[in-house]
């Protein structure tokens, strides 16, 4: 069983004047480096799904070895188009498996992988969504390389929400505690969201 990862970073971070969030500083690392940290030793590969210069998501700390995959044409069709951009890297790659995470929840949890695969092997759906506190986290999931196709063909009929893709294919829900700290799959969107995560961080 070979489990890829991607780290979803394509969005255009209005709310904060534009800025690239994988950039994005908090403390003492970048957005993108810690989602590095977090998730780099839960899936065999990793890849980043960003539509900037390579040479920036380098320097601030995409291992040398991981790969950039920009969005397919026509671009600028939300994190779905992001997650087939990594199922056609995964595939090629020989895996069975892709997890996604957003780059801009730094509190992602180091067992998100196992648990969301638990989660889809107990249901036997083959796809889990995370979820916690009573939502659900759709950027954070698991999805079977076979799928695929019938991604590529929903984003081409216009849709553009991960959460109905899943939801449409009974996706198993993994959830996830908490507290005590900020929720897990805490997101920055605002420059009072990072002010938050940077006080959680102590």
């Amino acid at each position: 069983m070979r489990i890829f990862g991607t780290i979803l970073a394509g969005g255009q971070g209005r709310r904060l004047g534009g800025v690239d969030k994988a950039l994005l500083r908090l403390g003492d690392e970048t957005l993108l480096a810690r989602a590095v940290t977090r998730l780099g030793p839960q899936v065999e590969m990793l890849a980043l799904s960003a539509n900037g210069p390579e040479a920036a998501y380098r320097a601030a700390g995409l291992g040398r070895e991981d790969a950039v995959l920009p969005d397919p044409p026509p671009g600028d069709q939300g994190p779905l188009a992001g997650v087939l951009a990594g199922l056609d890297w995964a595939r090629a790659g020989g895996a069975d498996w892709l997890v996604t995470a957003a780059v801009d929840t730094p509190f992602v949890p180091c067992d998100l992988v196992p648990r969301l695969l638990l989660a889809a092997e107990t249901a036997g759906t083959g796809m889990a969504i995370a979820a916690s506190g009573g939502r659900r986290h759709p950027t954070a999931a698991l999805w079977p390389v076979g799928l695929r196709e019938a991604l590529a063909a929903e984003l081409a009929g216009g849709l553009r929400r991960l959460g109905a893709f899943g939801a449409a294919r009974g996706a198993a829900l993994a959830e996830f505690p908490v507290g005590p700290g900020p929720d897990p799959f805490f997101n920055i969107n605002t420059a009072g969201d990072l002010a938050a995560a940077g006080a959680a961080l102590g």
